[in-house]
């Protein structure tokens, strides 16, 4: 059994200061959201993600990679998008049991109309309060804990 070194208290600290500020942050952001009659961000990441890949088009799993936010259920989220017609589901061609989503024009359009609010979003509650040098010194650091 190896010995192990007890976390500094300022790492636990760190840990949690960063917990909170991701879910506050967040939270004001998709606040704006719905004040300006939009759906919830994930649906705004959902379709991201698809209006990057090629033809528009992902399967289930890889969209829940991509994506993010954390998303438990993403074949819910795709229901709700497929029903508001921002997404169809197509069977997969490899595979006839598999499922494919699709971008379609009017999720395009949603994308397009959100980003505006989305940005300024984010402007206001991330981009405005860091100093100079904070979003390198963060992208460094976040950088060594996505692996």
């Amino acid at each position: 059994m190896s010995k192990s070194t007890p976390t500094p208290s300022a790492a636990i600290d760190a840990w949690a200061r960063l917990q909170r500020a991701s879910g506050a942050v967040l939270a004001r952001v998709e606040t704006r959201l719905k004040t300006d009659g939009f759906p919830p961000l994930g649906w705004y990441d959902v379709l991201l993600e698809l209006s990057r890949a090629e033809d528009r088009t992902l399967r289930p799993v890889e969209i829940e990679k991509r994506m993010l936010l954390a998303q438990y259920n993403v074949s819910r989220l795709l229901d709700r998008l497929a029903a508001a017609g921002y997404i169809e589901k197509l069977k997969s061609p490899e595979d006839g049991r598999g499922v494919s989503v699709r971008l379609t024009s009017e999720g395009e359009a949603l994308l397009k109309a959100m980003w505006p609010c989305y940005q300024a979003a984010v402007e206001a509650e991330f981009t405005n309060l860091l100093e100079p040098g904070d979003a390198e010194t963060l992208w460094n650091v976040l950088g060594r804990l996505v692996r």
